[in-house]
This record gives C-alpha cells, sequence and structure tokens, in this order.
C-alpha cells in the first residue's frame, strides 16, 4: 500500500468514526393526559385556572428524573411535547372542567372585565420520577375572584408507583404524573364543590 493510499484510507475512517459520533438517537416526545370526557352542558359555575407554577428544575424539555436526594439526571431523547407549566395547566383545566360539569372556565390572565367568579392558584413544589415511584407535592388555594378572599389553601402530597426495576420510561412517567394531577384535580374539586354548596345556603 503507497503512501498516499495510506493517508487516503486513514482520512476515510476519521470521517467515517466522525460522523458516527455526531450520530444521535430520535427524540421521543411525551405529553399528560387529562383522563376525563369534556361536559355536553354547563352548570353555571365561571372557574379560573392560574397561575400555575413549576419548579425551574423542571422548567426544561428533557424530563427529569431524581435519585431521591439531591442529583438529577436530564435525559437526551426523551422530551415533553409542550413545556411542563402548560401541560400541567392544559390537564388540570381539563380534569377539573369534566369534574364539575363546566365548560365555563378559562387560563390565567383573563380579561378584568370577564373574570370567573372562583380562581385556583397552583405552586408545583415537587413533580419527580424516583426509580419505584412519581412524586407530586403541590401548594395550591382556591378563592374568590371578586374580592381575592381565599376559600381554603392546602399543601399536599401524591404519590404513584412506577414499573420496573430500573429507570422508568418516559412514557411511564408522563402516565404517572397524569395519574397524580387526576388526584389532584380531585382534590380541588371537592373544595369548589363545599363553596358552591355553602354559597347556595
Amino acid at each position: 500500500m503507497s503512501a498516499l493510499t495510506l493517508k487516503l484510507s486513514v482520512a476515510l475512517l476519521a470521517a467515517v468514526l466522525l460522523s458516527a459520533c455526531g450520530t444521535t438517537p430520535p427524540s421521543s416526545h411525551y405529553r399528560l393526559t387529562a383522563s376525563q370526557a369534556l361536559p355536553t352542558t354547563s352548570n353555571g359555575l365561571s372557574l379560573g385556572v392560574g397561575p400555575v407554577n413549576i419548579p425551574e428544575y423542571l422548567n426544561r424539555n428533557g424530563i427529569v428524573r431524581s435519585d431521591g436526594g439531591n442529583s438529577i439526571t436530564i435525559a437526551d431523547s426523551e422530551r415533553w411535547a409542550e413545556p411542563l407549566e402548560d401541560g400541567v395547566t392544559r390537564v388540570v383545566i381539563l380534569n377539573l372542567a369534566s369534574m364539575l360539569d363546566t365548560q365555563d372556565i378559562r387560563r390565567f390572565p383573563w380579561h378584568p372585565d370577564r373574570a370567573p367568579g372562583i380562581g385556583i392558584k397552583l405552586n408545583i413544589l415537587k413533580l419527580d420520577a424516583e426509580t419505584s415511584r412519581a412524586t407530586l407535592v403541590a401548594e395550591w388555594l382556591v378563592f374568590q375572584v371578586n374580592d381575592d378572599q381565599p376559600v381554603a389553601r392546602r399543601l399536599t402530597r401524591y404519590e404513584e408507583p412506577l414499573p420496573g426495576a430500573g429507570a422508568s420510561s418516559g412514557a411511564d412517567i408522563a402516565a404517572a404524573y397524569s395519574t397524580l394531577l387526576l388526584e389532584l384535580s380531585t382534590d380541588i374539586a371537592t373544595e369548589v364543590r363545599t363553596l358552591e354548596q355553602s354559597a347556595a345556603l
């Protein structure tokens, strides 16, 4: 083999290796889902949801996994199909619309001249996927919008098991988070019904 041929072969091999190193696997995208159908009628309840806040460590495209301590891992190829804060807000709105049988539900910020009767403020303090479970910790407030008076303030924790002994898939995590948000929505809906019943007395 001549020196020129050897050099060309080495250059070609290097190009192939560099090309292989630069290849990244395709990303998979996941979304949160609401599990209940929308109401076909409305009972007259006017409800607003927001603001909804999530921790900054969750404010990224890649799905975040926790070791249960201080370390997190951010997935490269498993991503949310929308900002997680938007997904949480969307699912809570859909859940509450179904549970409370209302179509008059809107996302914050709303027009000051068309404010809802009851508002929900939501702070997600923890939404973690660990080895065997997903955990949601949320601080939420039900309030009268017209006078900004709180009706109920809660700090609640929810857990959902994750399948498998190792790292769960992005699909498993999205499904578990959706279940946790359903449980949170159920508790919020219970407080709103209590408020409605009190107002009717």
